[in-house]
């Protein structure tokens, strides 16, 4: 399974990388400083945006790690049309070109589906990106069976969404799930009985902040 867990920035920012120091390098001998700089500061950026920060996980079957950096843009039932077709508890997060796109796994588990569907690019927190706009749908069961469905968006300028692991695969709390590249959203559809410990507006952090708490077993 390809991953990116031991890189301070992710391998998906190699490429970029690699075009915009070579062009760089080409402007700087041919003297034309002005473009060297900005190639440069586009450089940064790159490094910036794919940054891949090591997190505290939070312990416990019960706690649901929050999938990815963001603001909370909704909290509330909405019907998941993927692959429960029912009602949930969906928690949707809005990742801004400023924040880490690096999603994470919620919860320990397995993977038990995965649907990708090419699409529009509108705004994120536009509700229609959720059916209209490119995305990846997972499906997780955890170790106590119940199913938990985590979507990527990709947003207004978002181009690639990268999802790791494959159908089958068992995944831990927290591990790199995949990223969306330049803006996006993520949608959680919680199984039945989790609270939701966040709220619309807060302020969240992959891997660390305390989504939703399970019902007990």
């Amino acid at each position: 399974m390809k991953t990116t867990e031991n890189f301070p920035i992710a391998r998906e920012a190699f490429p970029y990388l690699g075009v915009l120091v070579a062009a760089g390098a080409a402007l700087a001998v041919g003297g034309l400083w002005q473009g060297t700089v900005v190639l440069a500061l586009l450089a940064a950026y790159v490094v910036f945006f794919f940054r891949n920060p090591e997190r505290q996980i939070p312990g416990g079957v019960e706690q649901v790690a929050c999938p990815a950096d963001g603001k909370v843009i909704f909290v509330g039932q909405a019907t998941e049309k993927e692959f429960l077709q029912e009602e949930r508890t969906k928690i949707s997060i809005f990742m801004s070109l400023f924040d880490v796109h690096i999603n994470r796994v919620p919860v320990d588990g397995t993977v038990e589906g995965l649907k990708y569907h090419p699409g529009r690019y509108l705004a994120a927190w536009d509700d229609r990106s959720c059916e209209e706009n490119e995305r990846n749908t997972v499906l997780l069961r955890t170790q106590r069976g119940e199913t938990m469905v985590l979507v990527q968006i990709a947003g207004l300028v978002a181009r690639r969404i990268v999802c790791y692991p494959q159908k089958g695969a068992f995944v831990t709390k927290g591990q790199r799930l995949g990223l969306i590249q330049f803006g996006s959203r993520v949608d959680v559809y919680l199984p039945p009985g989790a609270k939701p410990l966040v709220h619309l507006g807060d302020r969240v952090k992959g891997g660390e902040t305390l989504l939703a708490k399970l019902a007990r077993g």
